[in-house]
């Protein structure tokens, strides 16, 4: 039986993840977002379609998916998993984002999921990272870049922090965190081309 619900945990955490908020509310504005930007159904692609308070909330739906996989669900199945085994539920959630069911297995970076989900395993590191985030925006204004450091600086603070709890949350976290780096590939060549687009105020304009 245990198993039984151990499987159904993995599925729902990836079904969960799987749902493009972004594209939801982009859609409902009466915007197909795929066809805005750069495509993506993230909150930064939503802020250049639809608004910044939009955005907002895509990147907060976002993330509480990630979070909801690891210290929500656990408590409507009501069951006390492992802290690996929530780690799994973890990864299921940033996969269902960034390769939706419900999209032909298209999706986002997976950044505010993968936020929500280091969120629910490592608070610490998230909260750290959160804290680069905003300090190397504001000092860039690359939305991309931004991500990039604090995921980055999140593998690295998981390894101080929660190797002792649990080595494989650091594993999983760099792993995720590296992974959501390779989602940015097409950002980091135009960063070192000098060509990726920064967040003016005025144009309100981002690439993630």
């Amino acid at each position: 039986m245990y198993n039984k619900q151990l499987i159904l945990y993995f599925i729902s955490a990836y079904l969960i993840g799987a749902i493009p908020f972004g594209l939801v509310i982009a859609t409902l504005k009466g915007v197909d977002l795929r066809k805005v930007g750069s495509g993506n159904i993230g909150a930064t692609n939503v802020v250049r379609a639809v608004g910044k308070s939009w955005g907002m909330l895509t990147f907060a739906l976002d993330a509480l998916k990630g979070y909801a996989a690891v210290a929500l669900l656990p408590l409507l199945f009501n069951e006390s998993f492992s802290i690996n085994q929530r780690l799994i539920a973890g990864v299921f959630a940033v996969l269902g984002h960034s390769a939706s069911i419900f999209i032909k297995f298209k999706g986002g970076k997976g950044v505010a999921t993968g936020a929500g989900f280091f969120i629910g395993i490592a608070p610490l590191a998230a909260a750290a990272a959160l804290l680069i985030w905003i300090i190397a925006f504001f000092s860039s204004r690359y939305v991309s870049l931004s991500s990039i450091i604090s995921v980055t600086l999140a593998s690295i603070l998981s390894w101080i922090y929660y190797r002792e709890e649990s080595i494989w949350v650091p594993i999983t976290v760099t792993i995720l965190s590296l992974l959501i780096v390779i989602r940015h590939r097409e950002n980091i060549t135009r960063l070192l081309n000098g060509t990726e687009n920064r967040f003016d105020k005025k144009k309100k304009q981002t690439e993630n």
